[in-house]
């Protein structure tokens, strides 16, 4: 069984959506975990009409990566959407946070500020919709880093709610590298 994981160039597309990616391919994409199987993965998607083709035109794009598979993957691919589980993942740092340099983690022109204001307004607006109006205020309110990082738990927990926990932490881990920069996050 082969598993699949984002690379930095297949995070960086989801949170950036740079429009490289066709969208039944982006929905592909957010599915990539590193957890998940190949076959369960095209499980999920056959019903749009994705197979094993797609995910080689994701892999040649550099956009996911195979990695090694291990027998406790499988076992714990059947445990992670325990409920108990969720708010501790969330509160995790993501792994590369720290190793990525602040210039590869910020789109080119903008400051860290910028970069988390455009975060939250674009995946507000695509993955919450119209409940995701309150905190869409919250946002245009902010006017620190700070104010950002303690808007982060409530916004995790609408996009868990609206579109499931494997978007939730793809979009955690792309949040945690605009608010912390390369630091870990204090919680």
């Amino acid at each position: 069984m082969i598993i699949y994981d984002k690379t930095d160039r297949g995070r960086t597309e989801i949170a950036t959506r740079g429009q490289t990616v066709a969208p039944r391919l982006r929905t592909l994409l957010l599915l990539v975990d590193g957890k998940t199987g190949n076959d369960e993965l095209l499980r999920k998607v056959a019903g749009l009409g994705l197979g094993q083709e797609h995910l080689d035109e994701l892999l040649q794009a550099g956009l996911i990566q195979a990695t090694a598979d291990s027998g406790s993957t499988k076992a714990n691919t059947g445990s992670s959407p325990a409920p108990v589980e969720t708010p501790a993942s969330k509160n995790m740092a993501p792994p590369t946070a720290a190793s990525m340099p602040a210039e590869q983690v910020l789109p080119p022109g903008q400051t860290q500020f910028e970069a988390i204001y455009h975060f939250y307004n674009d995946t507000i607006k695509s993955m919450i919709g119209l409940r995701g109006y309150g905190l869409q205020l919250k946002v245009e309110r902010a006017s620190s880093v700070q104010d950002f990082r303690e808007l982060r738990q409530q916004y995790l927990e609408a996009v868990l709610k609206a579109k499931g926990e494997e978007i939730a932490r793809s979009l955690r881990g792309r949040l945690d590298q605009l608010l912390y920069l390369g630091e870990r996050p204090q919680q």
